[in-house]
């Protein structure tokens, strides 16, 4: 009977009304995200805090707060609400850390990291989605995120060290450059394989005498990380 309430309300006709939005995202929290092992009460309410839909595509609307990702143009995704707070979740973010985002793609991860950190600066290699996304993040009246179109392989030297980083675009090996550009007692999380069928989510942290280590945590699917 729960999935049936389910999917009849991710189906509504009224799906593009704000009541009907509240009511998918109270769901995607429960049965997508906590029920999943999410924990950390500053990610869920970073996820209730921020409108999903305000980021997808019109003619995905209706599929805003589905357990997938969605397609956002030029070959680039939203990535699955489930793997942004569990992602989010193991930066463990605070209001004073400075973090960087690479691949900025719709703008939804920025919101939400930018919902728990004191400034975000992120990085995104196409145009188009760096223009896109940085107006909707200005319309919703974000003030603590950076936008800039360039390449992630080289991060943002001139503002770095920062205390988090987080990669949504898979390279074929962690970037030496984004280790350098990590604070310490910092930590980054990125997909890494060259193929979307041997990719892992890769926890990286640098202790506070500069010593780096590696875990390997999830199996994912990601698009490739490219450079200019």
């Amino acid at each position: 009977m729960k999935w049936f309430l389910l999917t009849l309300i991710l189906n509504l006709g009224c799906s593009q009304n704000t009541d009907s939005y509240e009511i998918k995202r109270k769901f995607m929290i429960e049965d997508q995200i906590k029920r999943r092992g999410v924990k950390d009460e500053g990610v869920l309410m970073a996820v209730r805090k921020v409108e999903r839909e305000k980021f997808v595509p019109k003619k995905y609307l209706d599929l805003a707060y589905s357990d997938g990702p969605l397609p956002i143009g030029h070959k680039q995704t939203i990535s699955q609400p489930y793997i942004v707070a569990y992602m989010t979740e193991h930066l463990q973010i605070s209001k004073s850390h400075n973090v960087l985002e690479i691949g900025t793609g719709s703008g939804y991860q920025a919101a939400i990291l930018a919902e728990m950190a004191h400034h975000v600066f992120t990085i995104e290699i196409i145009p188009e989605l760096a223009e896109s996304s940085e107006k909707v993040l200005i319309e919703l009246g974000y003030e603590n995120i950076t936008v800039r179109t360039g390449d992630g392989y080289k991060g943002w030297p001139e503002e770095a060290p920062f205390d988090r980083i987080m990669v949504t675009a898979a390279p074929n090996e962690i970037p030496e450059k984004l280790v350098e550009q990590l604070a310490p007692n910092g930590r980054m999380i990125l997909p890494v394989g060259g193929s979307i069928f041997a990719q892992y989510l890769w926890l990286v942290q640098k202790d506070k005498e500069g010593i780096v280590t590696k875990e390997k945590i999830l199996a994912v699917r990601f698009v490739p990380m490219v450079k200019e």
